[in-house]
């Protein structure tokens, strides 16, 4: 059995226990919150519509960035912004959207459905951002080996276009408005 003084000690723990788990979700939240209206995306999270930044009307030579690990790009409808992977290949510009048919992807990854009903979207390198369309890339198009190939150059994990066929991953690529 418990003593009075047991089960008041172990209440006062579920209590502050309680009290952390409050306090660390309405952080979160707020950070959340925050992301929403900040100048871009922060690494993984996702971030409000460019606020800084030079629109270049010229289409530029996508293999000067293709060295870059990530880049930012943001969707008009809705204005949001997140970091990204990218693939240059031929000279044009791909980015992809893994874990689509995954729960997390499905919680996660709300940017790829809302550019297959509004392609367009910025890109921002460093200071510069292009006015771009984001168009998905049919999994039997003939580029896709080599887009795969690019980004399992760059990147862990070892994509396969197997992963594209069966819609686990998504293609897009930029191209000018």
């Amino acid at each position: 059995m418990f003593t009075a003084q047991e089960g008041d000690s172990t209440m006062n723990f579920i209590k502050w226990l309680l009290v952390l788990i409050a306090v660390i979700v309405i952080a979160i939240g707020s950070f959340l919150f925050y992301m929403r209206f900040h100048d871009g995306p922060i690494e993984v999270f996702s971030g409000g519509p460019f606020q800084s930044g030079e629109v270049i009307k010229a289409q530029p030579d996508w293999t000067e960035i293709a060295d870059l690990t990530t880049f930012e790009v943001q969707t008009l409808v809705p204005a949001r912004s997140r970091t990204t992977w990218l693939a240059v290949v031929d000279g044009r510009l791909f980015i992809p959207s893994g874990y689509m048919n995954t729960a997390f992807g499905k919680i996660w990854k709300h940017w790829p459905h809302y550019a297959t009903k509004d392609g367009r979207a910025l890109l921002r390198v460093g200071n510069r951002i292009y006015e771009q369309k984001l168009v998905r890339v049919a999994a039997n198009d003939p580029i896709i080996p080599g887009v795969v190939a690019a980004l399992n150059a760059k990147y862990p994990g070892g994509g396969t276009v197997e992963h594209v066929e069966t819609n686990d991953t998504w293609i897009f690529e930029l191209k000018p408005r």
